[in-house]
């Protein structure tokens, strides 16, 4: 599979769902793109055909709010079909705007509020290794949700229980909800930061989907302790409108954002050679 490609066709029907519905998660969705098209794409074992395997590998967005991205990648991955993609957050619908594990196939964890997915990894990675299973939990965490004191709690457990197959991906998007993590709670160095709690930790382009997959592919040599890759990231990633719009956390779009919408749809589709 051509990852790359992947990445821009996730890109793509992540902003025609949001579009679609008129408003919602742009710039936090964005970012975690070439992410998911790694993981999805490459690393994990899992599959539509097999989704309740328990010997699959397992995925907890623990920054929910990013769930219109997850959804792309599951729809594209033929979890679901695209009428089903196209509800999102819709009145009755099974595609809620958080990832819901009871409602969404392919979703193994219900997430949104801040700071619990991390936990629920965690539980997830202690339970398979208590069973001698060699399947990897991996978990996406924003920066700003590292504000949460639960986060570092799962962080530390992790360490002392030597969750060798946890890998934590941090979104270091650099904003939150209300602007930039450096104003709002200056995190310093995440990945000084996860090697003091015990964590192998290095930081890699968050745009570069060869770099992820190197870094994940690092991640599982390591033994004894989990791992947590620092993505560096912009939010809005790859739409360049968006990467330049300071409040692109949760948008309402104006009339000028409606217009750079369908043009960033339009120029994703010619890229992906996809018919409007």
């Amino acid at each position: 599979m051509d990852i790359q490609k992947f990445a821009d066709q996730i890109r793509y029907y992540t902003m025609r769902e949001l579009d679609h519905l008129g408003f919602g998660h742009f710039g936090g969705s964005l970012s975690i793109v070439e992410t998911l098209a790694v993981l999805y794409g490459k690393v994990m074992n899992v599959s539509a055909e097999k989704r309740d395997d328990p010997d699959r590998d397992y995925f907890v967005l623990s920054k929910g709010h990013a769930g219109p991205a997850l959804y792309a990648t599951l729809f594209l991955k033929e979890y679901f079909d695209e009428a089903f993609l196209f509800s999102l957050n819709q009145n009755g619908t099974n595609l809620p705007s958080h990832p819901d594990r009871i409602k969404t196939p392919g979703v193994d964890m219900t997430t949104g509020s801040l700071g619990q997915g991390i936990s629920a990894a965690t539980g997830i990675a202690k339970g398979n290794q208590l069973l001698g299973k060699e399947n990897y939990t991996f978990a996406v965490v924003g920066d700003g949700e590292l504000n949460e004191g639960q986060c570092w709690e799962a962080f530390q457990f992790a360490a002392h229980q030597k969750l060798d197959h946890l890998i934590v991906l941090i979104d270091d998007n650099k904003k939150q909800l209300d602007g930039y993590t450096t104003d709002i709670c200056d995190p310093f160095d995440f990945v000084e930061k996860m090697r003091a709690f015990g964590f192998n930790s290095w930081r890699v382009n968050g745009r570069d989907v060869s770099a992820i997959e190197a870094a994940i592919d690092q991640a599982k040599k390591g033994k004894g302790a989990p791992t947590a890759i620092v993505l560096d990231t912009v939010k809005g990633q790859g739409v360049p409108y968006f990467e330049e719009l300071m409040d692109n956390h949760h948008i309402r779009p104006d009339e000028a954002t409606k217009i750079a919408i369908k043009e960033s749809i339009e120029s994703l589709a010619k890229k992906i050679e996809v018919k409007q």
